[in-house]
């Protein structure tokens, strides 16, 4: 993976936890009633309200956004922002998928496919980078060009 492609996929993990964090802390009724959207209800289906589980979930997402800010800024930092993302993601898509039951039929295409990518991103973040992109070429490997 290249750094620019790094940086691309930590800007849209940083989406994501910053979308679900601030919903969740913010508007903790709301993210429990309408995410993602008005018209699905992923966590309404598994359960009562708890506005503390919400909270808890507002702030794990920002603290994964606050490692994932440290990434942008640390790039040594990619890998383990990865890791750790994998660290909740897979656990996460793995609940889901054995309760998909609980989703409308319309709901658990996209559901698997927001959680899989999520997944992907993070596993992408652990490919070590290119370290051959941008660096110069050394004596043995330069070509004469005419």
């Amino acid at each position: 993976m290249s750094v620019r492609g790094q940086r691309i996929v930590l800007s849209v993990l940083l989406v994501v936890a910053a979308v679900a964090g601030l919903w969740a802390l913010l508007a903790p009724w709301s993210f429990y009633d309408d995410f993602p959207t008005s018209s699905m209800h992923w966590v309404a289906t598994d359960g009562p309200y708890n506005r503390h589980l919400v909270s808890d979930v507002g702030s794990f997402y920002l603290a994964l956004g606050a490692l994932t800010v440290a990434a942008l800024a640390r790039p040594a930092l990619a890998r383990l922002a990865g890791v750790v993302w994998l660290v909740f993601s897979v656990p996460h898509w793995l609940y889901h998928s054995a309760h998909l039951g609980l989703y409308g039929t319309r709901d658990q295409v996209p559901n698997e496919v927001a959680l899989v990518g999520v997944v992907i991103l993070a596993a992408l973040l652990c490919v070590p980078v290119n370290r051959w992109v941008g660096v110069p070429a050394t004596v043995d490997t330069v070509e004469v060009r005419r």
